[in-house]
């Protein structure tokens, strides 16, 4: 590549990046539209941005010999229509996939680690693209080279590996949540006073303006608890059931009657939001939180200017203007002597400015669980409404249970018993007059038996596994890794056994976890077992294609109502192309009979006070020797 052609093009790179500050205002005023409630725009300007940067990544390999390969996740795939011709996303139904798709691809866009690598190349780029020609003139192709391996490093794939951040980068990391928090809470604030002006002059509409208005309370939630660690869960009441009829087919609200229930519905969940002390907490938030953050974060913010004007004017605007400066109250400075006796302090207030950020970023996410956390009152609702709904799910759970073991045992077990009772009739009709038929149907009589006893042994195990009876949870779990199609590895330790119902509940658990990941193509699978205080732990990890989600596969469901009946939780991240973790917590008690004494045998083995076995020829993994 010749000098001119290199200096050709550094001065068109030069020229083309200074679009990508155009694309950063778009951007910004689409976020500044997103809040204020205009969500449409702020994915179309990410995903209208990454044109840019594609033509940059090809440029690069193009002009500069670098190669750069796209950083971004697999886009989302399509919404499934369902039986009923209705489209699911978790609890709601779409009747057209639009906003399930819009959704997506705007989770897709923002989530991904290379949107905000994308958004720092756009703010830095230009600069340093305009000093480009310059350097090529004096350098040559090779600094073109050396540009195109920059573009590489901003805009090129990079291996997912967890990153030691310094002292500076966690502080500033820090400094970014607080202003974070303060920018939502004014946007909260917003909403506030709107929900405010909509109750006192247009009350019949307060209720659907409310619900949509928790969207940004619950944003500042979840971004909180995310940036400091602070949970904050939602503390809303649990939604009204639908009204009753009366005999005679009306409605009552009051001492009002109605023939259709849409009033009805809308006096309840009018009562609802205004009647919950949730809504009137995030209301007082609004206006107090924006006040608190702005009063934790306005010092630190100071304390940084402070510091940033003195370097700036010490060593930039000093020997720019050729005479002497004033800094804060300090004297004049016209050396560079002077200037370095000040530079320590200036120092010292960034410094300063940056070592409580982490401390005060907690303090402002304290404050926000204060006010939108959930109350005792809240709390001991939505725990009545959830005792209800896992009562419920476990009174199913049981008679579905009870239909399968009935179907199993009416279509197995009990046909092959007929017709074991034909065959022996048929071998005392046989046995005087044709003895060789009759040893045939004899032979033929303990090969039905045979495979009746391992149909048996099969069904008893899908009630309750022996192994899980006899060894415990984690030694069945060994066994189910043993049995399943996976490469399984099994790791962790128990301190001894837990309560029955518990252990049957966690062993079908992963049990249903492994199944899901071998029908959805994994091929390798890792299960992590421990036990911390009261809570049994299972983290079951899979490589399979990710992309799973409770609210669209029945298996899930299943799990989730499962551990409901014991206050468990499942918590699963599956990003589209894997790999899915599926974390199971139990709460739980060691069973004080069962607790290993010292010296004893190791965890889940029978202790030598245990009774017998139910069967000496089971193994650890169930099968006969």
């Amino acid at each position: 590549m010749t000098y001119s052609r290199a200096l050709g093009r550094a001065l068109a790179l030069a020229a083309r990046s200074l679009l990508s500050w155009f694309d950063v205002l778009v951007e910004l005023i689409a976020f500044a539209l997103l809040c204020v409630g205009l969500v449409f725009f702020l994915g179309p300007a990410v995903e209208w941005a990454r044109g840019r940067s594609t033509t940059a990544r090809a440029l690069a390999g193009r002009w500069c010999g670098v190669e750069v390969g796209t950083p971004y996740q697999p886009e989302p795939p399509e919404p499934v229509r369902e039986r009923d011709g209705w489209y699911r996303d978790g609890n709601t139904l779409y009747k057209r996939a639009f906003w399930i798709r819009w959704q997506h691809r705007l989770t897709w866009a923002l989530e991904d680690p290379a949107a905000e690598r994308e958004f720092a190349w756009q703010l830095v780029n230009p600069l340093v693209t305009l000093l480009l020609p310059v350097a090529v003139l004096f350098g040559g192709p090779p600094v073109l080279r050396g540009y195109g391996r920059w573009t590489r490093w901003w805009l090129g794939p990079r291996p997912p590996v967890e990153r030691r951040r310094n002292w500076l980068q966690r502080h500033l990391e820090s400094l970014g949540h607080q202003i974070g928090i303060l920018v939502l809470s004014l946007v909260q604030f917003v909403f506030s006073a709107w929900q405010l002006v909509v109750i006192a002059a247009a009350l019949p509409v307060a209720a659907p303006v409310v619900l949509w208005s928790r969207t940004i309370t619950d944003t500042l939630r979840r971004e909180t608890g995310t940036w400091t660690g602070v949970r904050i869960t939602r503390p809303y009441l649990p939604p009204p059931g639908l009204p009753v009829p009366r005999p005679d087919g009306l409605y009552q609200v009051g001492k009002q009657l109605y023939e259709e229930p849409f009033w009805p519905v809308q006096h309840a969940r009018r009562r609802w939001v205004l009647g919950d002390r949730a809504t009137w907490r995030d209301l007082a938030g609004g206006g107090l939180i924006p006040l608190v953050s702005l009063a934790l974060t306005l010092p630190t913010v100071a304390l940084l200017g402070w510091g940033f004007v003195g370097l700036a004017t010490l060593w930039i605007w000093r020997p720019f203007v050729s005479s002497p400066v004033r800094w804060l109250v300090l004297p004049e400075v016209s050396t560079h002597l002077g200037a370095l006796a000040q530079t320590p302090l200036a120092l010292a207030m960034i410094v300063a400015g940056l070592v409580p950020t982490t401390w005060l970023a907690r303090q402002q996410a304290r404050f926000v669980k204060l006010w939108l956390g959930p109350t005792e009152s809240s709390r001991l609702a939505r725990r009545v409404e959830r005792l209800k709904q896992t009562r419920t799910d476990v009174t199913v759970a049981q008679a579905a249970e009870l239909r399968r073991i009935e179907r199993d045992l009416h279509d197995g077990i009990q046909s092959r018993l007929v017709a074991m009772g034909m065959k022996l009739g048929a071998v005392e009709a046989l046995v005087d007059t044709d003895p060789a038929a009759a040893k045939r149907l004899a032979a033929e009589l303990r090969a039905a038996s045979s495979e009746a006893l391992t149909e048996l042994r099969v069904l008893i195990r899908g009630i309750h596994p022996p192994v899980l009876s006899e060894r415990g949870l984690l030694d069945a779990v060994r066994a189910l890794a043993l049995d399943s199609p996976l490469k399984v590895q099994v790791t962790g330790s128990l301190p001894g056994r837990l309560e029955e119902p518990v252990e049957a509940c966690a062993y079908f658990t992963v049990s249903e976890l492994l199944g899901n990941a071998a029908k959805h193509g994994a091929k390798r699978a890792a299960i992590d077992v421990s036990f911390d205080g009261d809570q049994v732990t299972l983290v079951v990890t899979d490589e399979g294609p990710g992309g799973a989600n409770p609210a669209r596969g029945s298996g899930l469901r299943g799990i989730v109502r499962r551990l409901g009946a014991f206050d468990g939780r499942l918590t699963l991240t599956s990003p589209i192309g894997g790999p899915t973790r599926a974390t199971v917590e139990l709460p739980c008690q060691i069973h004080p009979g069962l607790r290993p004494e010292p010296g004893a045998s190791p965890p889940g083995a029978p202790e030598a006070d245990d009774p017998e076995p139910s069967s000496p020829k089971t193994s650890t993994s169930s099968e006969t020797v």
